[in-house]
């Protein structure tokens, strides 16, 4: 076996000031997650109210996934990297100050719009200033890295909204967004070889051909199903409904809600290494391990659900820690559209395939938001485990849609792909691209 090819220590300078500005990102689009029930009092709104929150959030994301992949492959990662930091700082301010629900909605859709800007022009990044062998591995590091904004969100956020008030909480985590933008503008180059890596300016019907030639990729159409089905789970409750879940459903403190939902960044760190060394030494079997991870999430929840009473603190250990697990196996599906489209259709194919798991999430998220508000009566927030348990039922469902079509795509990919090609460690072009 060959040895990793050496990795420039500039590369992974840029690599750490994208990954950064990454895990900021992340820490807003989180930072709502412990603040539901503040959320709830401070707009005077109802379950389902709070859970359009994070739903307006994620349908912004998902739906600039595939214009960010387009302007990420014309403009290139360091214009698009800064446009979402300013973006995001000011989506903050702004929410630091609303005092309305509609304002608040509308700092939320910004915020959204900022964080879709970040990921997939680091995973750009990965591509152009590290060897193939390592694209892999440190593309899960950069998901889940990342997730260290989750984790951010999770205790300190808790404290500062406890200790320094909604406003001034917020406004603290905003003044973050500055500082990373003038790291960026200094050391981060979309190359090697150059500063700025633009891409040909394509007429719409060029642009519309680049699109339906990465989603006609049985690759692309498998990794977005990976990413469909692994994450969603654990966004959920990163996202929004965790901590309420933890509190009214599972009857647990405050500070051990926090604690435990800072363990799914936990097992997102943790699992990122090694997922990406099984995608780099077994590429054959990366649809395998997305299987075997949400078959996990499943049955842990399923345990969870139907256990008489509140759950003991092992199982919702156990619960956050698999649940977490799933966003380092959706970053396999990445890894799977890398393999199986040209170099200069990478980031929009990202974006195709970055859409699925937030588009899950945001499904699940106003779906659990749904059930709550008709299991619980009266409405408000004093939320029962019995609704819960109803609420939290609905995953289910996306688990059987995203497996089957997990394993309708996976055959499809082997019969269109040798083994040998997929093993031998150069970058896969789907067959039916070679023909």
């Amino acid at each position: 076996m060959n040895p990793p090819d050496p990795t420039p220590r500039r590369a992974w300078l840029v690599w750490g000031v994208g990954l950064a500005v990454y895990v900021l990102a992340v820490f807003h689009r989180s930072s709502l997650a412990v603040a539901g029930l503040a959320a709830t009092d401070r707009f005077h709104i109802s379950a389902s109210q709070l859970a359009t929150f994070a739903m307006l959030q994620l349908l912004v994301y998902a739906g600039m996934q595939i214009p960010v992949g387009l302007l990420v492959d014309r403009f290139g990662s360091r214009t698009v990297l800064s446009c979402g930091a300013v973006v995001l700082t000011l989506a903050q301010i702004g929410f630091a100050f609303a005092d309305s629900y509609p304002a608040a909605l509308v700092a939320r859709v910004f915020v959204g719009m900022g964080d879709a800007m970040t990921f997939i022009c680091v995973l750009r990044l990965v591509s152009s200033w590290f060897p193939r062998r390592r694209i892999p591995l440190v593309s899960q590091l950069t998901g889940n890295i990342g997730q260290l904004g989750a984790l951010a969100a999770a205790v300190p956020m808790t404290w500062a909204l406890g200790h320094l008030g909604w406003t001034r909480a917020y406004l603290v985590a905003a003044l973050l967004g500055p500082v990373l933008l003038v790291a960026l503008r200094l050391i981060l180059h979309d190359e090697p070889s150059r500063k700025h890596a633009r891409g040909t300016a394509l007429a719409p019907r060029e642009l519309a051909a680049s699109l339906l030639g990465s989603w006609r990729q049985p690759g692309t159409r498998l990794g977005f199903w990976v990413h469909f089905t692994t994450p969603f789970s654990a966004t959920m409750l990163a996202l929004l409904w965790g901590y309420p879940f933890l509190v009214k459903g599972e009857g647990l403190s405050s500070a051990a809600a926090g604690t435990l939902i800072s363990l799914i960044v936990v097992a997102n760190v943790a699992g990122g290494p090694v997922m990406g060394w099984l995608a780099g030494r077994h590429p054959w079997h990366r649809s395998t391990v997305a299987l075997v991870v949400v078959a996990a999430i499943t049955v842990v929840w399923t345990v969870v659900l139907l256990w008489p009473g509140a759950a003991p603190l092992w199982l919702l250990v156990l619960l956050v820690l698999i649940a977490g697990c799933g966003g380092p196996a959706s970053m396999i599906g990445f890894d799977v559209g890398r393999t199986s489209n040209p170099s200069h259709r990478l980031a929009s194919a990202s974006g195709i395939i970055n859409q699925a798991g937030f588009v899950a999430a945001l499904v699940m998220v106003l779906a659990v938001g749904w059930v709550l508000d008709w299991r619980t009566p009266g409405g408000g927030s004093d939320y029962t485990p019995s609704a819960f348990r109803w609420a939290m039922s609905v995953q289910y469902a996306g688990w059987l849609l995203g497996g089957l079509q997990l394993w309708r795509y996976r055959r499809k990919v082997r019969r269109s792909t040798t083994r040998e090609r997929v093993d031998g460690g150069s970058t896969m072009i789907d067959l039916h691209l070679a023909a």
